[in-house]
């Protein structure tokens, strides 16, 4: 068995409101029990705000990202480039299990994270692509997340785990 020591934050991408384009920052700020300030989910004005859930924060691996691109598996007709600001999650993440991190605690830079439940593509997400990503991304979509201690994080930052 392969024990998890670590990964490396990639990208941070918010957007203001459902539907609109995501925006790439250079840091953001976590706060614990909201979100990242300026996300719609911290505002409320995210497509699935009114549904109660935990998506203070949602991951997603690039190793999934990179995949697609690859056709691998072949579960569409060829291969799907999907960058990290066109997948509609908040943090891009290298390295990181994320399937493995429900109900775990972790570290992103100096914030906290527990993983909440895994995130499972829409067809809402294919509508705004214009790509067949539903079934590729099954299984391995991302992780919803809350704060359990916020801060500020920027790409590079490392991710660690804090629950065995």
């Amino acid at each position: 068995m392969t024990i998890w020591t670590g990964g490396t934050l990639l990208h941070i991408h918010i957007a203001e409101a459902a539907s609109h384009e995501m925006e790439e920052l250079s840091e953001a700020n976590l706060v614990a029990g909201r979100g990242i300030e300026g996300d719609r989910y911290f505002l409320g004005t995210g497509t699935y705000s009114p549904k109660p859930d935990i998506r203070e924060v949602t991951l997603i691996e690039i190793e999934a990202l990179e995949a697609l691109a690859k056709n691998d598996p072949p579960l569409q007709s060829g291969p799907i480039t999907l960058a990290p600001i066109d997948h509609r999650r908040n943090l891009t993440t290298r390295g990181v299990p994320l399937n493995h991190l429900v109900g775990k605690r972790f570290r992103v830079g100096e914030t906290v994270l527990r993983g909440g439940r895994l995130n499972f593509p829409c067809k809402y997400l294919e509508e705004l692509l214009g790509s067949p990503v539903f079934l590729p991304l099954y299984n391995r979509s991302g992780l919803n997340c809350t704060i359990e201690s916020g801060g500020t994080i920027r790409p590079g930052d490392p991710i660690e785990p804090l629950d065995a």
